[in-house]
């Protein structure tokens, strides 16, 4: 009778980057795995004297790692990449989402675009997001369906939005929501001002109420909320000198609302100066750079204000980038930020799972956190050996992720979906191109 303990899975890699402590990339070592869970991390040796796996998963060319985090995206707008794109961001969001949305905004819409937004997700690692829908419960049950990670964010508003009509309504939906998914382990929720929409300083006040009392998180995108005199937003507001640009002022004014707090996340690195990020992060709150989509709106490549402790990072909307690939915004933000390989990559994990409020369950590769992990293949890479971050932000592409794991669950195998049926999900950016062009003629 064997004294090893019976586990689900033992992973094997050439590299492991746990994102635990000041540890860099280890050689020949091993993460145990069961129930979801992970058990323990050494030694290979040693893991395989203590336990017998149900698997045993060898990648000798692999670095294995912490799931990525999309601390910002739209999944649902996977199926509009072929709008134009206008930028500064308000324009964009006025001219060519806001009209489209009121159109062809539908259930089906929010479903099928949200399901490939996920899949394409994971191919490049992604096991956890945090998604602004424009029906949220779609999404969220889109999420659980699919078996992964999400922050669903419930939109506030005074006027109407695909989701309610007034600030009152908006609150009651959102409540429903709440108590709907309150327990679930993986799908969490948050409040989403649509500052683009209009949000009064009484709103964002009752909101922060409401998000004191369920410990809820709030985000809103920075360049979303231009700075008007007697108010931060505007409702309707129109695009008055075509900059996105949003100070130390507008967080400023955040701040007497009482906003600014650990749960409280801004995204958008490029419209934040300096002193506003200063004020931020003296409050615990987080700030999200999603800078490939901010660049393409017309973000100002301008000196970031950075503070690993307390960034992420996000992909946006895919109608503004194209490509949900969070390498590609690591490798971006180590470019504008002179931040290092290994700084991004813990912002891409890490930073990504505690500004999510979720660092106690993810971010870090440490015995009793879930099984959420990503393997990417390094094997054309021969700078691997100096430098494994290195590699992986400067030299990796997404289709090198090869295997993914959500909560322990196989999710991506050898670069092969396993919860999704890959032919159904080619043909719907298709499907839907032409369904929306019929709708858009109408």
């Amino acid at each position: 009778m064997s004294d090893l303990q019976p586990i689900d899975l033992l992973i094997e890699p050439r590299w492991l980057l746990s994102m635990a402590g000041e540890a860099g990339a280890l050689a020949a070592q091993a993460v145990a795995v069961n129930g979801g869970r992970i058990v323990a991390v050494g030694p290979a040796a040693d893991l395989r004297a203590r336990f017998a796996p149900r698997e045993r998963v060898l990648r000798a060319r692999h670095a294995l790692l912490p799931g990525l985090v999309n601390a910002h995206t739209r999944a649902c707008h996977t199926l509009l990449r072929a709008l134009p794109l206008r930028g500064p961001r308000l324009r964009w969001l006025q001219e060519s989402i806001a009209p489209l949305e009121r159109r062809a905004l539908s259930a089906d819409f929010v479903r099928d675009g949200t399901r490939l937004g996920i899949a394409e997700m994971l191919r490049a690692g992604i096991t956890c997001f945090a998604d602004l829908s424009p029906l949220p419960e779609e999404a969220a049950r889109t999420a659980a369906a699919a078996q992964v990670r999400a922050l669903i964010g419930m939109p506030v508003a005074d006027g109407p939005s695909p989701w309610a009509e007034d600030a009152t309504a908006h609150f009651a939906r959102a409540e429903r929501l709440w108590d709907e998914y309150k327990s679930d382990p993986r799908i969490g929720l948050y409040f989403a001002p649509l500052a683009a929409q209009g949000v009064s300083e009484a709103t964002l006040t009752r909101m922060r109420r409401v998000a004191d009392e369920l410990d809820a998180r709030v985000a809103l995108h920075l360049a979303e909320m231009p700075l008007y005199a007697g108010s931060p937003v505007s409702p309707n507001a129109a695009v008055q000198d075509g900059s996105d640009a949003a100070g130390s002022g507008l967080i400023e004014r955040l701040q007497l609302l009482g906003l600014l707090r650990p749960g409280f996340s801004a995204i958008g690195a490029l419209a934040c100066d300096g002193a506003g990020a200063e004020i931020l992060f003296r409050h615990g709150a987080n700030l999200v750079a999603c800078p490939q989509a901010e660049l393409r709106l017309g973000a100002p490549p301008a000196p970031l204000a950075l503070r690993a402790a307390h960034m992420a990072l996000g992909t946006d909307s895919p109608a503004a980038v194209v490509a949900l690939d969070l390498l590609a915004e690591a490798r971006a933000l180590a470019l504008l930020g002179g931040l290092s390989a290994a700084q991004v990559l813990r912002i891409a994990t890490h930073g990504g799972a505690s500004a999510l409020g979720l660092a106690s369950e993810i971010g870090s590769i440490e015995a009793g956190k879930a099984a959420d992990l990503i393997c990417v293949d390094l094997e054309n890479l021969s700078a691997a050996d100096a430098d494994v971050a290195a590699a992986i932000v400067f030299g990796a592409q997404r289709s090198q992720v090869s295997d993914v794991w959500a909560g322990g669950r196989s999710a991506l195998a050898s670069g092969r979906l396993m919860l999704f049926d890959e032919a159904e999900l080619a043909a719907l950016p298709g499907s839907w191109a032409q369904r929306l062009a019929l709708e858009v003629a109408a």
